[in-house]
């Protein structure tokens, strides 16, 4: 049975990025958790940044996966939206390497890890714009800047699942998502 090395090497890197971070990681470090040579990942990748642009690579991939087949859903946008919505949190927590690129960049200001947080969330928002778009030619969403309402509608997701649980009772889901709808179908102030 043959090994795919370049498998390998970059389900090593993977691990080495998730528990050091991108700056702390080398290719010395890659090559021992690999148990390959150097040379070895050299003949594949010839910096640390193209070894880590091909992971940044692949979790796009699967993330543009997931987020197709929510897409394809035969739904209301509100149900798809938060099925999306969910899928992107669910993604960024399954995939450990963001949660350390995070950190990283919090901690350190890495601007590689910043780039690579910035990379998905900008693909996030893109394929989010998308979906307000078609909602909005469906009469399914107010005319409205699709960038910015997509802009808001992840950060307050990610505020109410994220940021909300460092000071406060953690939300249910159930409780986000009725905040979320407050603000996005009838905002807060009386007519």
């Amino acid at each position: 049975m043959s090994i795919d090395r370049k498998a390998l090497i970059l389900q090593a890197a993977t691990k080495s990025f998730v528990q050091f971070g991108y700056k702390a990681t080398t290719m010395e470090q890659v090559s021992k958790i690999a148990n390959v040579g150097k040379g070895t990942i050299y003949t594949f990748f010839k910096t640390k940044e193209e070894l880590f642009e091909e992971i940044l690579d692949k979790a796009t991939q699967e993330l543009t996966s997931v987020m197709n087949r929510i897409a394809a859903e035969e739904d209301t946008f509100t149900h798809k939206l938060f099925n999306l919505l969910d899928s992107i949190l669910e993604f960024r927590s399954d995939h450990e390497l963001f949660v350390k690129l995070a950190q990283e960049v919090r901690d350190i200001g890495t601007v590689q890890a910043l780039e690579g947080v910035k990379r998905m969330e900008d693909y996030a928002l893109d394929f989010l714009r998308q979906q307000i778009e078609t909602a909005i030619t469906r009469d399914e969403v107010k005319p409205c800047d699709s960038s910015v309402a997509a802009f808001m509608i992840l950060r307050l997701y990610l505020a109410l699942t994220t940021e909300w649980n460092k000071a406060h009772e953690p939300l249910d889901e159930t409780r986000i998502k009725e905040h979320m709808m407050l603000f996005i179908s009838n905002g807060i102030l009386k007519s």
